[in-house]
């Protein structure tokens, strides 16, 4: 037979079968059953459908991580409406650009970011604006909890869902352009949350700390994850690794997601307090964004004793599509040289990495091609952008979605990502990848971080140049990098120019904005 998948299937599956337990710890540690968090998701559906929110509607939803922001994005989907998760750290005019290209009719948001949206609201087309709590903004807005206390919780019958209609649309960072807004429908988001759930192996013995902005494609899905397994919530607003530690303790924490970012910060608050890694519980960790490298793995495993998995994707592909979580090569080929690459295709994914002219590049771990996937957890289009959607799956390969990204891939199709198309440098011929350049620089002990891009050169065509953050306190040179690199790479890969900066700019992910950094530290080079 043949049913319909959809979002709500991992609501209805908590709510069903684990009402009596905990499913959901709020920020300030107020605790809801799965059965008090499913009555508050149908109240917020109440509220929403009287002021006129329908099937199809979209539905803006800007919010730290916090269990309204669980609940309205469930509520959104049982409508039949789309959720359209925002960047809670836009600025004004990105909040016009995405209401207006989406056509929100209504905007529900945080306190906290709510004035964003209210400097923009006469120039966009929502009708409706909701706001957790109304009381902590200027202007006319509707109180979340107060449309909650009035609301029937047996007041909505859900709409006929197909699986093909879009569930939600996540806009991209924008570092190349304006934002592209990526539908994905019911059938995509159920997929990807399958696969995920098996490839994590996440159960109802897991307690999930959401240190993952749950904005960002849709908290690579683990609304849905954690909500379908009956695992447990633990939300956290804001990450930051001493409130992250406090609720590990608390609520016996074994799971969480973090940019290398994230794992630095948590790595240097246990090197300087005398918390405990873990609670009763051992800690396991996912890692995505940008590479890791290889000292920040060894850290996280022999130092904090945590398990880290090395994911990779996109907003575009679900995210996730590929894993390093392989015991057996782990076993046989060691855990650093397969943790630091972001690993084997998913359950039901097909994964390739080509060259210009679409073919496969040799499985030797060094030729070097654009990753491209197929797979139910990919994307439907861009919104309202066929030409940039048909561009996506068309350009060296018909039918397949080009990451943009440059890997490589070994006899076992276990992939290594060297860099995003646009950042190879090319430097007298010679590709260079800037993810090998950064992953040598950090092993030096005074670089906190560190980003390469390639600058013009009059004899080269381009050079490497190192942006580098100092680590506190120590005493770095431009040209003691310059000395480490060639120490540790071939010549012609080492950075021909550094200079040392207070910080880098970022994306919510984690993500180094290089867009940035070439207009900003892009000067030639003679």
């Amino acid at each position: 037979m043949h049913r319909q998948m959809t979002t709500l299937d991992f609501l209805d599956r908590g709510v069903d079968i684990y009402g009596d337990a905990v499913g959901v710890v709020a920020h300030d540690g107020t605790e809801y059953t799965y059965a008090e968090f499913g009555e508050r998701v149908d109240r917020a559906a109440a509220a929403l459908s009287a002021l006129g929110i329908e099937g199809g509607d979209r539905v803006a939803l800007l919010a730290p991580n916090t269990h309204w922001f669980l609940e309205t994005l469930f509520a959104i989907n049982e409508l039949g409406a789309v959720s359209v998760p925002c960047n809670y750290r836009l600025v004004e005019s990105d909040y016009e650009y995405i209401l207006d290209d989406c056509g929100a009719k209504a905007v529900v948001a945080d306190y906290e970011y709510a004035g964003k949206v209210e400097a923009v609201r006469d120039a966009v087309s929502a009708e409706t604006f909701v706001a957790n709590p109304a009381e902590g903004v200027d202007g006319d807005w509707l109180d979340y909890e107060t449309l909650l206390a009035g609301a029937d919780p047996d007041g909505v019958e859900r709409p006929d869902i197909s699986e093909d209609d879009p569930a939600t649309i996540n806009y991209t960072s924008g570092t190349t352009g304006d934002p592209k807004g990526v539908v994905r429908t019911h059938r995509t988001e159920h997929y990807h949350a399958l696969i995920t759930a098996h490839h994590t192996e996440i159960t109802d013995d897991d307690a999930y700390l959401w240190t993952l902005p749950m904005f960002h494609v849709n908290g690579w899905g683990y609304p849905y994850v954690i909500t379908g397994v009956g695992g447990k919530h633990v939300c956290q607003r804001h990450f930051d690794a001493a409130g992250a530690f406090e609720r590990i303790h608390d609520h016996d924490v074994t799971y969480l997601c973090g940019a290398p970012t994230v794992l630095d910060s948590l790595i240097d608050h246990y090197r300087n307090t005398d918390v405990a890694a873990t609670g009763e519980k051992p800690v396991r960790i996912a890692t995505a964004a940008s590479p890791p490298p290889e000292a920040t793995i060894r850290t996280v495993e022999d130092e904090l004793g945590w398990d880290i998995l090395h994911v990779y994707g996109l907003t575009e592909t679900g995210p996730l599509i590929t894993t390093s979580n392989s015991p057996r090569r782990i076993a046989s080929e060691g855990r650093f040289a397969i943790k630091t690459r972001q690993g084997h295709a998913m359950l039901g994914t097909e994964l390739r990495v080509v060259d210009q002219h679409g073919e496969d590049v040799p499985r030797d771990d060094e030729a070097m091609g654009e990753i491209v996937v197929r797979g139910n957890q990919i994307m439907d289009r861009y919104w309202e952008k066929p030409d940039q959607t048909r561009e996506a799956f068309t350009d060296r390969v018909e039918g397949w979605f080009h990451t943009g990204d440059i890997a490589t891939i070994d006899q076992r199709g276990m992939i290594s990502i060297k860099d995003r198309k646009k950042d190879v440098i090319i430097s007298g011929g010679e590709n260079i990848s800037s993810v090998e350049v950064e992953d040598a620089l950090y092993d030096h002990p005074d670089i906190e971080r560190v980003a390469v891009i390639g600058v013009p050169h009059e004899k080269w065509g381009e050079t490497p140049k190192a942006i580098v953050v100092p680590a506190g306190g120590a005493d770095l040179t431009e040209e003691g990098v310059i000395e480490f690199a060639r120490d540790n790479l071939a010549h012609f890969k080492c950075p021909t120019v550094v200079e040392l900066v207070d910080d880098l700019p970022e994306t919510s992910t984690g993500k180094i904005r290089k867009v940035e950094l070439r207009k900003s530290h892009g000067d030639p080079v003679e």
